[in-house]
């Protein structure tokens, strides 16, 4: 069964691998999903590349990190739990003091059991996270002027890559549905496993189609740095041919099942989402996109305006366990992943399925060239409602709505609009 292959796969391949933003544990992530699906594409950008108002910062790679103490104790190590090293630390070699230590030790005190994830990407900066019970410890177990060890051996490439993954299932439309999951997440089940576990489901579902209706294009990122550097290569075409699509971000566990529409929640990707849930006959939480917190922030920036919506299980900031070492895979079960990955799909179908017109000219066409018009311009010479029926259906065939939208906005029935589609599109007017 694919959902226990791939569950599998996340739990037992890629859960401990050390990703960041950049890196080869992100490289190593992606060479296992190649395995599974030769026609992924693995493309890399340089750091110091500029990608709109930012710059893609130098590659970091960890190869050790841990404290040791008085007796030479490794009470910290990197190596049991990546997530015990802030990401993007600076390589450190010294001796500290208690205090200095202290300093750079993170903790949680409201979960004392927890190791929480940190980072530091823009930052020259160093530091440990382990759990408050065990800052707690150290805190009782050693005396103010004990010394400590500390090694960091971590490294940054000025000339290094930022790597990501690219796969494409083409469709009989140029149109296309964007995917989008993150792939730079340390050892965390939900947040973030769940998006690239169920994004290999729906990959390993869509590819046995002999004809998609739609190009469904799935994307594999380092958030934030990472969809902003894809959309710098590929907006003019995301542009022209996404019609709406679905950031997948914790959709791996059995609580409940939530979404984020797109800015405006009034896209043909937003009905399709929230008619999956129906359909489905699930319970679901909608969430305001004030409540943004993951791509769908880049995807729906004014200027990019691409109609992603994100769907979750349940949605991050939103769970105890987010972003600290109790995300694992005991929150993020087979049942979980399936749940998502049903939503997902049932959403992607349906969004394929509708017609989502696209004029192909600037200003209206000159309707008379195409035999939809008469050239003669006179008072009695009354085929206008026509015309201006023709026309209002372009002026919202702007690849944000459907056929059956447009209908209610024209004012005429589903049959009609759907015949004025095929009569423009048999003139090359939309697409």
């Amino acid at each position: 069964m694919s959902v226990t292959k791939f569950y599998n796969l996340g739990k037992n391949k890629l859960f401990g691998i050390c990703r960041s933003i950049t890196g080869d544990g992100v490289r190593k992530t992606l060479k296992i999903i190649k395995n599974n699906f030769k026609n992924l594409k693995i493309v890399e950008v340089s750091s110091g590349t500029k990608v709109f108002d930012w710059k893609i910062p130098p590659e970091w790679n960890v190869t050790d990190a841990y404290v040791l103490d008085k007796y030479k104790n490794k009470i910290i190590d990197f190596k049991n739990n990546n997530l015990h090293l802030i990401g993007y630390s600076i390589p450190v070699n010294k001796t500290l003091s208690k205090s200095v230590l202290f300093k750079n030790l993170y903790s949680i005190p409201s979960q004392p059991n927890a190791i929480p994830y940190a980072t530091s990407y823009y930052k020259k900066k160093w530091g440990f996270c382990i759990s408050d019970d065990q800052k707690k410890f150290f805190h009782k177990s050693y005396k103010t002027e004990d010394k400590f060890k500390v090694v960091i051996n971590s490294n940054f490439k000025k000339k290094g890559k930022l790597t990501y993954g690219e796969l494409i299932l083409p469709g009989k439309s140029k149109q296309e549905i964007l995917i989008s999951t993150y792939i730079c997440h340390p050892s965390m089940a939900n947040n973030e496993l769940s998006g690239p576990i169920v994004s290999l489901l729906l990959i390993d579902f869509f590819k046995k189609y002999k004809k998609l209706n739609k190009t469904l294009r799935f994307i594999f990122i380092p958030e934030t740095i990472g969809s902003i550097t894809y959309l710098s290569k590929n907006l003019k075409y995301l542009k022209k041919n996404v019609i709406g699509g679905y950031n997948l971000s914790c959709i791996g566990d059995e609580r409940q099942h939530s979404c984020l529409l797109s800015k405006y929640g009034n896209t043909p990707a937003d009905s399709a989402l929230i008619e999956s849930y129906k359909k489905l006959r699930i319970k679901f939480k909608k969430y305001s996109f004030l409540q943004r917190g993951g791509d769908e922030r880049q995807y729906n920036f004014p200027g990019v305006d691409l109609p992603i919506a994100s769907i979750f299980r349940t949605k991050f900031y939103e769970y105890p366990e987010y972003h600290t070492s109790l995300d694992n895979f005991n929150l993020v079960t087979k049942k979980g992943i399936s749940g998502g990955y049903k939503v997902a799909k049932k959403a992607i179908e349906i969004l394929s399925k509708k017609i989502i017109p696209k004029t192909q000219t600037i200003c209206e066409p000159q309707m008379s060239k195409k035999g939809l018009y008469s050239t003669l311009s006179f008072k009695l010479n009354y085929k206008r409602n026509q015309n201006k029926i023709l026309l209002s259906f372009m002026q919202f065939s702007d690849g944000k709505n459907d056929l059956k939208k447009i209908s209610k906005l024209v004012g005429i029935s589903y049959k009609k609009s759907f015949q004025i589609y095929k009569l423009l599109k048999s003139k090359k007017l939309i697409y």
